[in-house]
């Protein structure tokens, strides 16, 4: 009895099932096993929630009222603003261009008098005949003297006759008049003659016009109003559905019992589970204690030891 007790107060205190001020929650201590060996605890037990979802009204929905403007058209139209009237046309004469002589100068006449023409004529006069004379010569070429005055030759020659030049005025053409004659002269003038005299013709002068735009009213528009929907939005809370206590007292693995071997089978069967247990070391480390007491949250299993329940749940001996 007393191995059990001291056994039982050893697995309590060194798991830290409970806190400090919780004593109450022991009470009477659990009934006594058939064997030695075996350690109980309380274990507590979380509370147990449930997930409920609701839809929150975040917009109460609402009404649009779209006011469409007035439309127009725009359209052009001819707007007279002058009337036609009549006018009055002077239409030109129409001439024809031509040439016509017109006498610039008149002819004229001359009478001059024409000298009379002469013509000179000349005549010898014999003023003495012909006679013969004794020339002296130089020395002869035949003369054997050396003195040329000794030897000389005398020549008769010839004195020709003399005559006196007379001359004389001999009438070749009398005296006349002349009369001589110059045309007249005249001028090319360009002349223009008339083809169709000048008329007044009556013209017709159109209507002016102008282009007006200006905008018709084709819709004088009008309003519609839409409607918008309530919007929900899904919120999940979570509502507690019990209270989480102390359960009755539970088998334990006593600490003696704790070993390497027992904690890396812990870990193995968690982490078979989907529970990240870490490496599987044999050691009960922080990863290894989170998991566990997710797994005994999740399987409404006592919290916070290494019980039989959690153990038999995770298929460890």
């Amino acid at each position: 009895m007393k191995r059990l007790t001291v056994t039982l107060f050893v697995a309590i205190f060194s798991l830290g099932l409970f806190a400090q001020g919780e004593s109450d929650a022991f009470g009477a201590p659990p009934p006594i096993p058939n064997e030695y060996g075996k350690c109980y605890a309380k274990c507590k037990t979380p509370d147990v929630y449930e997930t409920v979802t609701t839809q929150v009204m975040v917009d109460a929905g609402k009404s649009s009222t779209n006011v469409s403007k007035a439309t127009y058209d725009t359209v052009t139209e001819q707007v007279m603003v002058k009337d036609g009237y009549k006018k009055l046309k002077v239409v030109p004469a129409k001439f024809e261009a031509g040439e016509q002589r017109v006498l610039s100068s008149e002819g004229t006449c001359k009478i001059s008098v024409i000298p009379a023409k002469y013509e000179t004529q000349t005549s010898k006069e014999l003023v003495s005949a012909a006679t013969g004379k004794w020339v002296r010569k130089k020395k002869a070429p035949n003369c054997l003297s050396s003195n040329p005055e000794d030897c000389y030759v005398l020549c008769w020659e010839e004195i020709p006759a003399q005559y006196r030049t007379n001359s004389t005025r001999i009438l070749i053409e009398p005296e006349r008049v002349d009369t001589t004659y110059s045309e007249a002269k005249y001028t090319t003038i360009k002349t223009q003659r008339l083809v169709e005299p000048a008329r007044v013709e009556e013209e017709y002068v159109p209507p002016t016009y102008k282009t007006v735009t200006k905008k018709v009213l084709v819709n004088c528009g009008g309003a519609t109003t839409t409607y918008s929907e309530p919007k929900y939005k899904t919120v999940t809370n979570k509502v507690l559905v019990s209270q989480g206590g102390f359960t009755e007292w539970t088998e334990v693995v006593c600490a003696g019992d704790v070993n390497s071997s027992l904690i890396t089978r812990v870990q193995r069967a968690l982490n078979d589970r989907g529970y990240d247990a870490g490496t599987v070391d044999g050691v009960m480390g922080a990863k290894t204690r989170a998991a566990l007491a997710k797994f005994q949250q999740d399987n409404g299993l006592p919290l916070g030891n290494l019980n039989i329940s959690t153990m038999q749940a995770l298929g460890v001996k």
